[in-house]
């Protein structure tokens, strides 16, 4: 299964106005957030993500999310699908999740894998693990 790792940036934070209204919570505020980023390298291309997270004051404990993504992965073009989450602890897991089976389009139709995010010195990575038939 081949790997890649991949650049990216945010480009754009349009956070929904209103909090999202789930009943009593006490602390915990729940909010959605539509971001874009732009990937470069092995995937290049952007996306568009619809986010749900929960947060303790200002700061984000959680989150889950879809991203469409539109790009060129390996010399083919197409879109598809991540459905991803993360935990904001010292010690948690880094970001992770998967291609949603199906949503691959034109030369990456069939596209299959799982990724996970990372932060480091140098900015944010997508690890991709993939297959294409």
């Amino acid at each position: 299964m081949p790997q890649v790792k991949v650049p990216f940036e945010v480009t754009g934070w349009e956070p929904e106005p209103e909090p999202l209204e789930l009943g009593e919570a006490g602390p915990v505020a729940f909010g959605r957030v539509r971001m874009r980023k732009t990937f470069s390298g092995a995937l290049a291309g952007t996306s568009v993500v619809a986010m749900t997270s929960a947060a303790v004051g200002e700061s984000p404990v959680g989150y889950v999310a879809v991203e469409l993504v539109t790009g060129t992965l390996d010399g083919r073009t197409g879109t598809f699908v991540f459905q991803h989450s993360g935990v904001v602890d010292d010690g948690a897991p880094p970001p992770s999740g998967l291609v949603l089976p199906g949503t691959g389009t034109g030369e990456l139709a069939g596209l299959r894998g799982t990724m996970s995010i990372a932060h480091d010195e140098s900015g944010a990575v997508l690890t991709l693990d993939y297959e294409l038939p």
